[in-house]
């Protein structure tokens, strides 16, 4: 039987695209960081990278299809934060985006690292981008790396 995994390999050669909402900024901001030192650790420099901001996660799905669209970009990173608030506001947008960039993703063929944090509160935002439960921004590049190193071995 065989097992193949993108934990290790090459990766092709290409721009990455972090598209992060200015929305909760220092938390994003972190979320970007994060990013950034996952994939310049995997072989990434920072020409490879671009960094786009928009003002909130709404608008993550239509930049990150823009940048899908482009010839050079092997995949794209979604960050952003929407913390719960007196309304079911933040489950319309997170329950759309998510959806919206799963289905993005089916559609381009293209890694799409999922960076979105969903949180109830504050704190939890803060623990999740580079607290005590980790940095979220970290995990979304692992996955695209992680996929576009499986690319690469069943394109082989």
């Amino acid at each position: 039987m065989t097992e193949i995994t993108g934990v290790d390999g090459q990766l092709p050669s290409g721009k990455i695209v972090i598209v992060a909402s200015r929305y909760n900024e220092g938390i994003c901001d972190s979320l970007v960081r994060g990013s950034v030192e996952t994939l310049t650790e995997a072989g990434y420099t920072e020409a490879d990278l671009e960094i786009i901001r928009v003002p909130g996660a709404w608008e993550l799905v239509m930049v990150a299809a823009n940048a899908l669209d482009r010839d050079d970009v092997l995949g794209v990173v979604t960050l952003g934060c929407v913390i719960k608030g007196e309304t079911t506001h933040d489950e319309h947008i997170n329950r759309s985006v998510s959806d919206a960039v799963m289905q993005l993703g089916v559609q381009t063929r293209k890694p799409i690292g999922f960076g979105l944090l969903t949180c109830n509160t504050l704190e939890q935002a803060l623990q999740r981008s580079g607290g005590t439960v980790g940095n979220k921004g970290n995990e979304a590049a692992e996955a695209v790396v992680e996929l576009l190193r499986l690319g690469e071995k069943l394109t082989a």
